[in-house]
């Protein structure tokens, strides 16, 4: 009895071996491709490529030069871990080291391992281990780095995207990075309130610029967004600068301006938080009109107290809220700048304003070293 439940215990231990190495099978592919998991298919890889490379080096070094050996070590620092690097590196030594010798010495004709090509190979090398280092150090394979960052700016832009408004209003919002970069540190972040009649929006400039001030705008505006509607209008600024405060950055501080506006009415409200103006035009008398609500900087101090600055847009009448990059400079003031801006937006008046935010900002601050942002509310006649 005991042999015979020896017999059938082996097929079923065989099958359960088969299972498991399946498993790990399918669990390493699946890591592998989410960039988590082991990298020995491409160090596999790899280390086939090198011997091919040696191969046709030495059947024709004139076509297949000994430097081809920096390419495998070029895909090796983008793609494997420092410690696989290391077998790479010895695959391609000795495979240098067998080219020499079947070559013979360099100084006896063309196509031959020179101290250069193994300076080449090696320079190859030494960059693609700081590229892995990096990497490792980040936590971001190279397979998923660039999906990221993009995920990342497009995160921010959608949650800059304004509601859609009822009939008779026009908003538009335009964006322009530092040095054009993809990530700004100035953000927008809207909804519709009230049941769809109040609109709120805060615009909100990070300090810092471009890729500096990206990943805090990206927190930032998502935790915005959330308290967003969440808290009444008075509520926000106080609650926005205890969040600064409790992230305990060493440049931890921001500007904001918070709209409120009635879109049946046109009634509004303005809270500022050490934010430029706001600048209303007036339709009756063709007049520009600055806004400015009193507060301090966010994630400055606790217990900030924010007042509110009341206004109402009439007919034909609109509003434009931006960032300090639009209208400082290093050559003028903010008083110049507002100046200039409200000079070329009276251009767009008889046009209603379409396509006038991109516009305004590549007539104001095209060559501007900072994020600029602009956001402009009109209400039709």
């Amino acid at each position: 009895m005991a042999r015979r439940g020896g017999v059938d215990a082996y097929p079923a231990r065989w099958r359960r071996s088969v299972h498991r190495a399946r498993i790990a099978l399918r669990r390493s592919g699946v890591d592998y491709f989410r960039g988590d998991g082991s990298d020995w298919i491409a160090l596999a890889g790899l280390l086939v490529i090198i011997p091919a490379i040696t191969f046709a080096t030495l059947l024709n070094p004139v076509w297949c030069s000994p430097t081809a050996l920096a390419l495998p070590i070029v895909a090796g620092g983008l793609l494997l871990r420092p410690a696989s690097l290391l077998s790479l590196y010895a695959t391609a030594a000795a495979a240098l080291i067998v080219e020499s010798i079947a070559l013979g010495p360099y100084a006896e004709g063309p196509a031959r391992v020179t101290p250069g090509t193994v300076l080449v190979v090696a320079a190859c090398g030494f960059f693609g281990l700081i590229l892995a280092q990096f990497r490792a150090r980040v936590g971001v394979p190279w397979r998923r780095g660039g999906t990221m960052l993009f995920d990342l700016r497009e995160r921010i832009r959608v949650q800059s995207a304004l509601p859609r408004l009822p009939q008779g209003w026009h908003r538009e919002m335009a964006l322009r990075p530092a040095g054009g970069q993809s990530f700004s540190g100035d953000f927008v972040v809207a909804a519709r309130t009230n049941g769809g009649r109040t609109l709120e929006a805060v615009l909100t400039d990070v300090s810092g610029k471009g890729m500096d001030a990206g990943s805090r705008a990206l927190l930032l505006s998502g935790a915005f967004g959330g308290l967003l509607g969440s808290l009444p209008p008075h509520g926000f600024l106080p609650a926005a600068n205890g969040y600064l405060l409790r992230q305990d950055w060493d440049e931890g501080f921001a500007t904001s301006i918070h709209l409120v506006l009635d879109l049946e009415s046109g009634d509004y409200e303005l809270l500022s938080a050490g934010h430029p103006p706001a600048l209303q035009l007036h339709a009756g008398t063709g007049q520009w009109e600055e806004k400015a609500a009193e507060g301090p900087l966010l994630g400055v101090y606790d217990g900030a107290q924010f007042d509110a600055v009341k206004g109402s847009l009439e007919p034909g009448d609109v509003l434009m809220l931006f960032t300090d990059g639009l209208v400082e400079a290093s050559d003028r003031d903010m008083a110049e700048g507002i100046d200039r801006l409200t000079g070329e937006a009276d251009r767009y008046v008889t046009t209603g304003f379409e396509g006038a935010a991109w516009h305004l900002i590549e007539a104001c601050a095209k060559d501007v070293n900072d994020d600029r942002a602009l956001l402009l509310l009109s209400r039709r006649t």
